[in-house]
């Protein structure tokens, strides 16, 4: 009996590559990986998903799907399993000149690729939530940040309140903007070609993983990036679909982290790849990345919490609606 063909668009992250490369299979289902997306910019990916246009499974932007769910326009339904996710204390960077705390930066301009991304929801939320930083001051200037012009063409509900947003009209990037003090901070998921080069540019956070790791034991937040979504018709036509990749993709992270794991012969270009295991063990119980609702609920809540308090949602999404079961 032939399998139904599934089309897969996603990053092939580390935890990706044993489904990639055939170690592991989607019960099932015969899944097609959509293009070389290893090499494409992820942004790509959620455009197109975005328009409607995109594969029957997708990685997508947690911000993204979690404002379109709820502005009825989604397209799409989801799974809880999240293939990228990263702390953002790292990737707030400041003219020097101007700005030495947090609370500097009220009042002034921020750059960032797009307002509406997971990376800059999860920056501001912590921001806000920590150093008490009111961002209703700020105007923010949406551009990309290492090249003149927009960051993808992304389809996002509008914005629910009142912000100061205007988008980079110059011929110059948010990061020359920065150098040039037409902007005072940036912000997002993206280092600007100046840090290193121009001593103002430098990191809000020099000990930013001392600040995430007393953030993480406080809070159980890691933030959470992407998701998988799955095409509503797709869905409708095969209802098990959802919970195949689920286990499939569960069952290529633990190759990875198995693999990653072992510090005998390093694998990977990481110098002092067993420090980081050492300390994966210690604050994470030795998996990092879990998938699932539960293990995930203080970092989704946050996300949730802070879509609705930035303007990008009418309510707080409710995070046991947003999800398919896949137990």
């Amino acid at each position: 009996m032939t399998k139904p063909k599934i089309t897969f668009a996603c990053t092939l992250y580390d935890r990706l590559l044993p489904l990639y490369l055939g170690d592991v299979e989607v019960e099932g289902f015969d899944v097609e990986f959509e293009g070389s997306y290893g090499w494409q910019s992820v942004r790509k990916i959620f455009d197109r998903v975005g328009a409607g246009n995109g594969a029957d499974v997708s990685e997508m932007s947690s911000s993204e799907f979690i404002s379109s769910t709820l502005a009825g326009t989604s397209r799409h339904v989801a799974i809880p399993v999240f293939p990228s996710r990263a702390f953002r204390s790292g990737y707030t960077f400041v003219n020097a000149d101007r700005i030495r705390r947090p609370k500097d930066l009220e009042g002034k301009r921020i750059g960032v690729p797009l307002y509406t991304m997971t990376a800059a929801v999860f920056a501001r939320g912590h921001l806000s939530d920590e150093y008490g930083v009111d961002f209703s001051t700020c105007e923010f200037v949406q551009g990309a940040m290492n090249e003149p012009g927009r960051h993808g063409d992304p389809t996002v509900p509008p914005l629910l309140k009142p912000t100061r947003l205007v988008n980079n009209q110059s011929d110059k990037s948010l990061s020359e903007l920065l150098v040039a003090g037409d902007i005072d901070a940036v912000l997002g998921a993206i280092t600007p070609d100046a840090f290193g080069k121009d001593r103002k540019v430098v990191r809000l956070f020099q000990d930013f993983q001392d600040v995430e790791l007393q953030y993480f034991r406080r809070t159980r937040v890691f933030p959470i990036m992407h998701t998988i979504v799955i095409r509503r018709e797709t869905h409708e036509k095969h209802p098990g679909l959802g919970r195949a990749i689920a286990k499939a993709m569960t069952a290529s992270k633990k190759l990875a982290l198995e693999r990653f794991m072992d510090v005998g012969s390093l694998q990977y270009m990481i110098p002092w790849l067993a420090r980081d295991v050492d300390e994966i063990r210690e604050h994470f119980d030795g998996d990092p990345w879990p998938y699932g609702l539960e293990p995930n609920r203080p970092t989704l809540e946050a996300l949730t919490r802070y879509l609705h308090e930035q303007g990008l949602t009418a309510t707080k999404a409710r995070v046991d609606d947003l999800f398919l079961p896949i137990d």
